[in-house]
């Protein structure tokens, strides 16, 4: 038998999410550092890398691709990865990574994860000069939605009915953010338009640069409690959980 459905939220736009036994991991940055970008919070639990049966990558960003910490999964983990990007990990030396284009679909373990849009820069490297930003649905016993990184678009109302849990990016890794996010008013307004059972917030409070907590440290706490807020007075069908790094919660 498989064990209990959950979300654990690794940090920043990393979430394990374990429904019907299949472990997914999504943007996977294990890391303390990435360029000038350092972890605030615990790190992430040995067995977060352990036993996955695919990795999700919604754009190649440096702070959702971190290559040292794909290489710490292993190449030959199945990955599935968004238009345009199949060259760069291929250069990179991982061997099964699948391009899925919004409305494809595979299966992994008992889950069916289909590509979904995303209004979001792909983020441009070497061997991959046109990627597009996605996000992914996964339906099995529960339904979820990882947005990936992404800015609110008028197709989210009819994106993902009947929804268990949506994870919703709020923010990003610097004192402010630029076009093509969510803040968390407007991620209050995507999970309006989504209507989950639950929402969690995701893509904050993890990374941030090197020395910059001391002068400004509010976006690394206040984001998640302003989403909250939002929600409560755009999307009060819906149930919110704020979890810091390495906290879980169930999708029962």
């Amino acid at each position: 038998m498989s064990g209990p459905d959950t979300a654990t939220y690794v940090g920043h736009a990393t979430v394990l999410v374990e429904v019907d036994g299949t472990r997914l991991l999504t943007d996977p940055v294990l890391r303390g550092r990435v360029g000038p970008l350092v972890r605030h919070g615990g790190a992430p639990a040995p067995e977060t890398a352990e036993n996955l049966d695919a990795v999700l990558i919604s754009h190649l960003h440096r702070d959702h691709v971190d290559l040292p910490s794909l290489r710490r999964l292993g190449r030959e983990t199945p990955m599935l990865v968004p238009p345009g990007s199949a060259g760069f990990f291929a250069h990179h030396g991982f061997t099964a990574a699948t391009e899925l284009a919004p409305g494809e679909s595979r299966r992994v373990g008992q889950l069916t994860v289909t590509a979904v849009d995303a209004h979001h820069d792909g983020g441009r490297r070497r061997f991959a000069p046109e990627p597009r930003a996605v996000g992914f649905l996964l339906g099995g016993r529960r339904r979820v939605y990882f947005a990936g990184d992404t800015d609110y678009f008028e197709g989210m109302s009819g994106l993902a009915p009947e929804l268990d849990l949506a994870l919703l990016p709020i923010w990003g890794w610097g004192p402010s953010i630029g076009p093509g996010h969510l803040d968390p008013e407007g991620a209050a307004r995507a999970a309006a338009a989504l209507s989950p059972r639950l929402a969690v917030p995701i893509h904050w409070g993890t990374l941030y640069p090197f020395g910059l907590r001391r002068l400004r440290s509010g976006p690394l706490r206040s984001p998640g409690e302003e989403f909250a807020a939002r929600a409560r007075e755009l999307a009060p069908q819906v149930a919110t959980r704020v979890l810091s790094p390495g906290e879980s919660t169930s999708l029962a």
